[in-house]
């Protein structure tokens, strides 16, 4: 996408109108094309990377699937998620699950990987946000809206 119209994308994405209609029309729209697709393409990775996330549900124990933007490591080991929720007040319920359940899997680029998540705390904390607002600078927009700590954390591959 040319740099006009990435921002204009980013200036969008931090409306808080944009906040109150994309939580729900985003991610259905991402899981209807990813399974037309069977996982090749997210309609969301035109803007960002994208996985979709498949966790253990914290209290039901249930499978559940999210599609959510990343940014992928530049070593290309990991990828990290952000717990956004694209800057309303509670945390999203796949950060619950991960805290609850770590061993979870993504679908990235068509493939199922294995992965597990960590949070991230103090100084690395710091660190991946800096180069987050880089990467995408509406963040910024979705912290400053909430009184909350938005949730980093890093998706390694693991076994299985």
């Amino acid at each position: 996408m040319a740099g006009l119209g990435v921002r204009f994308v980013q200036r969008m994405s931090s409306t808080r109108a944009f906040a109150k209609v994309a939580p729900h029309v985003v991610p259905a729209l991402d899981r209807s094309v990813h399974r037309l697709t069977r996982g090749r393409f997210l309609l969301s990775a035109g803007l960002l990377p994208g996985v979709v996330l498949t966790t253990t549900g914290a209290r039901s124990g249930r499978l559940r699937r999210t599609p959510l933007a990343c940014m992928p490591e530049e070593d290309g080991r990991g990828w990290i998620l952000v717990g956004s929720n694209f800057g309303r007040t509670g945390h999203p319920a796949w950060t619950h699950n991960l805290l609850a359940h770590p061993h979870a899997s993504i679908s990235w680029k068509g493939r199922d990987v294995p992965v597990t998540a960590r949070l991230l705390t103090g100084r690395e904390r710091a660190e991946v946000w800096a180069a987050l607002l880089r990467f995408w600078p509406p963040y910024a927009t979705y912290q400053s809206r909430v009184d909350r700590e938005i949730r980093l954390f890093r998706l390694t591959r693991s076994a299985g």
